[in-house]
């Protein structure tokens, strides 16, 4: 059974945040809301480095680290547990999506999960353009909204936005019950660890640290295993890379 999960190289990621644009950008997120946020694990605020600044020379001890972070979308979901009307649902391919149409608001997923991932529409969608961006819907107000690792474009075999915007190749996106596939061989191979797994929430995500990897090793937008897309096909998405070693 196919179980779709991220892998995020830290040792590759620059914290440029074309993660976080794409993500808004194609599913049509308010100007006020973001569902992937690059952290940075010196402080609370954008690009905050860790450590303290050289005195004498090079006594220094300044580094930057950043930390993706959007839904987990964990095997043991909190959310899923918590939700009243069953609204937030883990689909059989991994995903953890919401029923938008049976969300009432209530904000116990929110509470419950660990990740701080889901945001509240509490006014009307903002957006530049004002009818919307990307081939997402936009929400509703009154309904909680988080990342989908873009299921719509899964669903035409398309990686999700953020793996494909991502400069560094530092996001893979596939099927963690694939052997084969670069996901699992990356989780197998390198060190890797996923967000506060003394909850045992089990996330699909998981983060790469020491010895930088690969990254994707492929160009294109089409997911791992999947026929190329010829250019100019419906989805109106160019796809003029093929398949790396």
């Amino acid at each position: 059974m196919t179980d779709y999960g991220m892998v995020i190289d830290l040792e590759r990621c620059i914290g440029c945040n074309a993660c976080a644009v794409s993500c808004s950008q194609e599913n049509n997120v308010s100007l006020d809301k973001q569902w992937n946020r690059i952290l940075t694990e010196g402080g609370d605020a954008m690009d905050t480095p860790e450590g303290s600044y050289p005195e004498n020379g090079r006594d220094g001890t300044l580094s930057m680290n950043h930390l993706p972070l959007a839904c987990q979308h964990c095997d043991n979901a909190p959310c899923v547990k918590v939700c009243p009307v069953n609204a937030t649902y883990k689909r059989d391919d991994g995903i953890v999506e919401i029923d938008y149409d049976k969300c009432m608001g209530c904000r116990y997923c929110m509470s419950a999960c660990p990740y701080n991932a889901r945001v509240f529409n509490f006014d009307e969608p903002k957006t530049l353009p004002t009818d919307g961006t990307g081939n997402v819907e936009e929400r509703k107000q009154g309904v909680v909204e988080k990342c989908t690792f873009c299921s719509h474009r899964v669903e035409e075999d398309l990686d999700p936005a953020c793996t494909v915007a991502c400069p560094a190749d530092a996001r893979i996106f596939g099927d963690l019950d694939d052997e084969e596939s670069t996901a699992s061989r990356y989780v197998e191979k390198y060190e890797t660890e996923q967000l506060l797994d003394e909850l045992e929430t089990d996330p699909n995500t998981y983060y790469i640290r020491g010895e930088m990897s690969p990254g994707r090793t492929r160009s294109g937008n089409e997911l791992e295993g999947t026929e190329k897309k010829a250019v100019g096909n419906p989805n109106g998405v160019a796809t003029d890379g093929g398949d790396g070693q």
